[in-house]
Order: C-alpha cells, then sequence, then structure tokens
C-alpha cells in the first residue's frame, strides 16, 4: 500500500472514529446528568482532567520518537527500529511508576479538595477511573505511536471505534439497570484494557522487533525537547477544569464539560481528519521531495483554513441553543445557557485547530528544540490570563486565557515558518487569518436575522441546516474566489485527473 492509499484510508478511519466519539461523548454525559446529576458529572470530570496528568508525564515523548522513526521505517533499517522501540519502551515503563506513585498521592489529596462526598467514596472512584486512563496511555502507547509513523493509523483507530461503542452500550445498560457510579466505571475500565491488548499483538505479528538489542548511543534524538510543546498542550486543555475545581464550584466544571464536549468534539474530528499527515510529510522529507511537500502544505493550509472557519463560526452560533436542548429536564438546566462562553471557547479550539498545518510539519521536521520557547510563552499566557480573569468573570475568564494562549501559539509557528523548513512568506498566514475573520464576522452578521424559538431536537436541527448553508455559502465563496489554484489541484487529485 502506498503512501497516498494509506493517507486516505487513515483519513477515513479518523473521521469515522471521531463521528463514533463524538456521538458517544454526548450519549454517555447525558445519562451521568440523569442517573447522578451535574455535582457528580462535575466531580467525574475533575478526576479526569487530573488524572490526565498522564499525558503530561509522557512529556510529549510520543511525536518525537514518531520522527525519529520517519527515516529507519522509510530505509528499512530493522536494527535503527528495534533500537528506538526498545528505548521508548524503557521510557514509558519509568513513566509507569510514577504514574502509579501520583495515584496514590492523588487520593488522599483529591477527596479534601471538596468534601461534598465521602473520602472513600471519591478515593475508590479516583482509583477505578485511573485504571481506565493508565491502561489507555501506557500497556500500548509504545506501538500506537509506531504504528502512526508507519502510516498504519488506521490500525488502532478501527480498535478504538470498537471499543467506544462497546463501552458506551454497557455504561448505559448498566445505568438503566440501576447500577452504581462506580460499577459503570469499572466496567469502562475492563473494556479500555482491551485496547493496547489488540493493538499490541498486531504490531508483534507483522513487526519482527528485536526486543533483545543493545546500543550505547541514544537513538531517540530530541528525546526532552518535545516536553515544551506537549507541556503547552496539556497545560491550555488541563487548566480550565483545574482552576475552576478550586475557585469555582462542581456545578461550573460540569457546564464546562458539557460546552467542552461540543467544542472538543469538532477540534478531535478536525485533529484525527489530518492524523496522516505528519507521517505523510515526515516520509516526504525523508525522501527530499521538498516540492511535493511545498505544494501539499500549500493545499493543506487552505483547506484547513477553509474547513475550521466553517466547522468552528457554525459551531459557535449554535452550540449554546444546543446545550439548552440537551439540558433540557435537567434541575439546574437554566444555569447552562452562556452563549458568550460558548462562543470564546469554540473561538480557542478553532484557532488551535487552525495552526495544524503549521504544527504538523514542524512535528514532522522534528524541530521541538528550535520552537520550545513559543510554547512556553504560550503556556505562561493562558496561566495569567486565566487567573487573573476567573475570579470577576469565572467560565468566560478562563476561557479567554485559552483564546489568548492559542491564538500567540499559532501565530508563533506561522512565523516560525518563514525562515524555516519551508521558507515561505509570513503574509501567506495573514492572507489567511484576514479570510477567516471576515468569513466569521460576515457569518454572524448574516445569521443575526434567525430569531427561533428552540426547545426541540427538531427545532435545532432546522435551525442548524439553516446556519451552515449560509456560512457555507459565504467562506465557500470567499475562499474559492482567493485560493482558487489550491483548490482545483485538491480536486484533480482526488479525482485522479492529472
Amino acid at each position: 500500500m502506498n503512501r497516498r492509499k494509506k493517507l486516505y484510508l487513515n483519513t477515513t478511519t479518523a473521521i469515522l472514529n471521531q463521528i463514533v466519539v463524538l456521538v458517544c461523548g454526548f450519549i454517555l454525559p447525558r445519562y451521568i446528568l440523569a442517573y447522578f446529576g451535574s455535582d457528580i458529572n462535575g466531580l467525574v470530570t475533575s478526576m479526569t482532567r487530573f488524572l490526565s496528568v498522564i499525558s503530561f508525564l509522557e512529556l510529549g515523548i510520543g511525536p518525537v520518537i514518531q520522527s525519529n522513526l520517519y527515516k529507519p521505517l522509510a530505509n528499512n533499517d530493522a536494527d535503527m527500529i528495534s533500537k528506538i522501540v526498545v528505548s521508548a519502551e524503557k521510557f514509558y515503563r519509568k513513566i509507569a511508576y510514577i504514574f502509579v506513585l501520583y495515584i496514590a498521592v492523588l487520593m488522599v489529596i483529591f477527596p479534601r479538595i471538596n468534601s461534598d462526598y465521602d473520602f472513600w467514596f471519591t478515593a475508590s472512584l479516583l482509583l477505578i477511573i485511573s485504571i481506565s486512563t493508565f491502561a489507555q496511555y501506557y500497556f500500548g502507547i509504545t506501538y500506537q505511536v509506531f504504528l502512526n509513523a508507519d502510516q498504519k493509523v488506521y490500525v488502532h483507530t478501527i480498535v478504538q471505534i470498537i471499543t467506544t461503542i462497546l463501552n458506551t452500550f454497557l455504561c448505559v445498560l448498566m445505568m438503566k439497570l440501576g447500577c452504581g457510579l462506580h460499577i459503570v466505571k469499572l466496567a469502562s475500565a475492563v473494556v479500555f484494557i482491551a485496547r493496547p491488548l489488540v493493538q499490541n499483538t498486531y504490531v508483534k505479528k507483522h513487526y519482527k522487533i528485536n526486543h533483545k538489542i543493545t546500543f550505547t548511543e541514544e537513538p531517540i534524538k530530541q528525546k526532552w525537547n518535545g516536553f515544551a510543546q506537549h507541556l503547552a498542550s496539556v497545560v491550555c486543555s488541563e487548566i480550565d477544569v483545574v482552576l475552576l475545581t478550586f475557585f469555582s464550584t462542581y456545578q461550573s466544571v460540569s457546564i464546562y464539560s458539557i460546552y467542552l464536549l461540543v467544542v472538543s468534539g469538532i477540534n478531535k474530528l478536525v485533529m484525527t481528519a489530518v492524523s496522516g499527515l505528519e507521517s505523510f510529510w515526515g516520509n516526504i522529507m525523508a525522501k527530499k521531495e521538498y516540492y511535493l511537500l511545498k505544494k501539499t502544505f500549500e493545499v493543506v493550509e487552505s483547506l484547513i483554513h477553509a474547513g475550521v472557519t466553517f466547522l468552528f463560526i457554525v459551531t459557535a452560533i449554535l452550540i449554546a441553543p444546543f446545550v439548552s436542548v440537551y439540558t433540557k429536564g435537567i434541575n439546574d438546566a437554566a444555569a447552562y445557557y452562556l452563549p458568550l462562553f460558548g462562543i470564546l471557547l469554540t473561538l480557542a479550539y478553532g484557532v488551535q485547530c487552525l495552526r495544524v498545518p503549521y504544527f504538523r510539519i514542524i512535528k514532522a521536521a522534528g524541530h521541538y528544540k528550535e520552537t520550545q520557547k513559543g510554547a512556553f510563552i504560550s503556556m505562561l499566557l493562558n496561566i495569567i490570563f486565566s487567573i487573573t480573569l476567573i475570579f470577576k468573570f469565572q467560565l468566560v475568564g478562563v476561557a479567554i486565557g485559552t483564546l489568548v494562549a492559542m491564538l500567540y501559539h499559532t501565530i508563533y509557528f506561522a512565523w516560525y515558518l518563514r525562515k524555516n523548513i519551508l521558507n515561505r512568506p509570513f503574509n501567506h498566514f495573514v492572507k489567511h487569518m484576514v479570510v477567516d475573520i471576515i468569513v466569521g464576522v460576515l457569518s454572524f452578521l448574516a445569521t443575526g436575522w434567525l430569531r427561533m424559538g428552540i426547545t426541540t431536537y427538531g427545532d435545532w436541527i432546522i435551525y442548524a441546516v439553516i446556519v451552515a448553508v449560509i456560512v457555507g455559502v459565504i467562506t465557500f465563496a470567499l475562499n474559492l474566489l482567493l485560493y482558487k489554484d489550491e483548490f482545483i489541484y485538491l480536486i484533480r487529485k482526488v479525482l485522479k485527473c492529472t
């Protein structure tokens, strides 16, 4: 299978996976809200965010390992591939021990943050949720990164689709049968342990990796330089819930989590759809096909800006009415209707998606050390703005902090590329951003006349279709007018007319 077919297969399965994750992601919280209430939903969300430090402990080593694998995979260098895999496994094993210690400490501290619930109720629930998180990240993370580097994202994506559907079905069934929250979460843990087991079996069957190989020189270059990129990403995604847990209420955390379900769902749809790009570009750079690199980057950049702008402008307009319908019937449903917060949070994650082509090509080239300064500045901006604004503006305050950090980091990556890797003028990025802003302003103005009493999903769907058509026409018209060559090139490639 050539790299283009792999890219299409990876993209197709990734989109399907994200649709499944998005649908299942809406089903489970709604049942938790209905059976256990907003405070429990907020408690579970807080626990999940605190446990996501496992991602922080990974220190961003995954993308670094992946970028180091491109060349040996392209050259079929079995010895170097084995050395990198063995080195990665040793690293993750050490991190696993640290995470176990962290869970033990968290089980003592977390129940004391908010004493609304019994100590053992909170501590035991935390332990159960940690099993699922631990299993997903560490039992199979080395081989997942390996498959990504070999452009076989579709392998673990298919496994994720199956386990996500199975987990949702089991959890809903158990809630309907009257099972407690602990039993429901334990069922999730059992399902998710299956993910790495299946994935690891596939790799061992299809690849010959020498686990007894030895080496004197570290095979993974820039192992620690991926830290800054990853730290910034973790802080931007987790700081909001952490601050709300300490300085607000579990109800605020619950409200945030519901809006985040929508926004992160669209965000992950974009991220997973382009998950094959990094290895695709990494393979091109390994073979020094620089003209193809620049051409494909221009097309992807135009497509990402047009697609992301459309998706997130539509989401920004529709998110508050959707949450209103989604929480209908919940005791404190009125507290969930926060249009300004929804718009700001949506824009923040939309800006993060806009940086996809810039960040992916930087990762593919392995430029972690060179760009770590921008990552630290982005992280500090998020912390400073969020802490400063949360006391006065609560949810809106943390959303502003996230938006500022995301915007800076995106601009930084585009600025870096002006003299590195692609050596392209910065005004290409500026032009795209100006077009995105114009599309957003025109879209809000064009849909402002819509005044619909939205009380059911049917009402919302009609409203969504009208909004999507209006925003779609504006987005397509402006981008086609200004980036006609890129879109013609893309259509020709898809239709194989060249």
